[in-house]
Parts: structure tokens; C-alpha cells; sequence
């Protein structure tokens, strides 16, 4: 059943990827090319400041990238794909893990929350945080403090969901209690790490405002894109799966 629920995760997930590329072509590189733009015309007019020598115009800010932006360009889909194949894969094993054991009964239900919490406990939490900057964005030298605070918020997210978890199936008071200490469970701990950790800023003074958010939020729809396709195709496949180990017909229309 695991191996079956792996393959299954591992497809819809590589499906799921490439929707997501799809949504991150059409409302995300258009920003990513007016950002590059951007650095390019800044690092041109930084230019005319150093040593003209001959050394120095050999050392020009308009150097070839190694992958040109066509190749980005399609390298998007890859990276999408090959991202939904790992995240596929691990969702169907947390899957078996809280299956018959948190969450829904029905095998579509538990898929549909289950990714839902996953957006929300690994993306959107950091994302409020940290949100993603364009590729002008961002000193080099700080690249591993901020991937460790990212993924800190990532690990906060997750320990924040086990506790609302944990918290949910203590409480008997009914479901509205149930739910409304679940979400307080869950907010304390991310509300006092987006507190406590420090603040990184690093967007350059004069960077269009409009294009920041353009980016911030094309980024942060691809995920969402990507939860949600993942999580309908996930648990329809669940859905189908039960009703074929139960005999029923798949093609069978409940009475309203």
C-alpha cells in the first residue's frame, strides 16, 4: 500500500510541479526579467567608477550568465517538476503515516488538509517572515544566515502544526473548542518566532516597490498553485482508490 501510495504521490506530484511551472511562466518571469534588467542597468552605471584601464574593462558586470535566460526559461519546468517529484514523494509518506489516524476518514478529505497544512505550516510561515526577493535582491555574503533563518521558520511551521495537532486531539469539548485551541496551538509558537527572529531587509534603496510584490506574490501563487493541484489530484486518486478497493463503481454518481 505505501509503495502504491509513493508512485501515486511521486506522478501527481511531477503533474502538479509542472501546473505550478506553468503558473511561474506566466505571472513570475516577466518580473524576473525586469529585475535582472534593473541589476544589469545598475551595475553599468557602477561601472564608469572603477579603473578604466584595460584590466578593468575586462572586468565588466555584463558577463555571460553560464545558463542564458531562454534556459532558464525552460529550466523552470524542470526545476518545478523535479520539485513536485520530491515533495509528491514525501507527502505520500507522511500520508500513510496519518492515515486511519489524524485527520478526515476519507482518504480525499485527509489529502486536501493535509496539503493544505502543509502550505501553510512550510510555505506561508516562512514566507510572512521572509518573503522571496527577485534576483537584484539580496547581498551574497548573507545567502547561508538567511537560508538558516528560512528554514528555522520552516522547522517553527512544522513543530507549530504537530503541537495544534496534538493539542486538537486533547481537547473533548466539542468541535469548535477543538478548532479554536487547535489554531491558538498553532499561533503562539509561529507568532513568537516571526517575533524573536531578527528582521532581513536587504532590498536596495530605489527598487520598484510595484516589482518587489509583483515577484513576492507570483512566488508565493506557484506554491499555492502547487498545494492545491497537488491536494485535488492526490485525493481524487485516494478517493478513487477507496471505491475501487470497495467494489463501488468509479464512474457511479451519488444520489443528491
Amino acid at each position: 500500500m505505501v509503495r502504491t501510495l509513493v508512485v501515486r504521490g511521486l506522478l501527481l506530484g511531477l503533474l502538479a510541479g509542472l501546473i505550478a511551472g506553468g503558473f511561474a511562466f506566466a505571472f513570475g518571469e516577466s518580473g524576473v526579467d525586469s529585475a535582472i534588467a534593473l541589476e544589469e542597468a545598475h551595475a553599468a552605471q557602477e561601472a564608469p567608477g572603477h579603473d578604466h584601464g584595460e584590466e578593468a574593462l575586462g572586468h565588466d558586470h555584463g558577463e555571460e550568465a553560464l545558463v542564458s535566460r531562454p534556459g532558464q526559461k525552460a529550466g523552470l519546468f524542470l526545476a518545478t517538476g523535479l520539485y513536485g517529484l520530491a515533495v509528491g514523494g514525501i507527502f505520500a509518506l507522511v500520508y500513510a503515516g496519518l492515515r486511519g489516524r489524524v485527520g478526515p476518514r476519507s482518504d480525499g478529505g485527509l489529502a486536501l488538509a493535509a496539503a493544505g497544512t502543509a502550505f501553510v505550516a512550510v510555505i506561508l510561515v516562512p514566507f510572512v517572515k521572509y518573503p522571496a526577493n527577485p534576483p537584484a535582491v539580496g547581498d551574497p555574503e548573507t545567502i547561508n544566515s538567511r537560508t538558516l533563518l528560512y528554514v528555522v521558520t520552516i522547522l517553527v511551521g512544522l513543530a507549530a502544526t504537530a503541537i495544534a495537532v496534538a493539542t486538537a486531539r486533547r481537547v473533548t469539548a466539542g468541535p469548535w473548542a477543538r478548532w479554536g485551541a487547535a489554531v491558538a496551538a498553532f499561533l503562539v509558537p509561529v507568532i513568537a518566532a516571526w517575533t524573536l527572529l531578527p528582521t532581513v531587509n536587504e532590498v536596495p534603496e530605489g527598487f520598484p516597490a510595484t516589482l518587489l510584490w509583483q515577484f513576492r506574490l507570483a512566488s508565493l501563487g506557484t506554491q499555492l498553485v502547487f498545494w492545491a493541484a497537488f491536494g485535488v489530484l492526490f485525493g481524487w486518486a485516494c478517493d478513487r482508490a477507496a471505491r475501487r478497493a470497495a467494489g463501488v463503481p468509479v464512474t457511479a454518481v451519488s444520489p443528491g
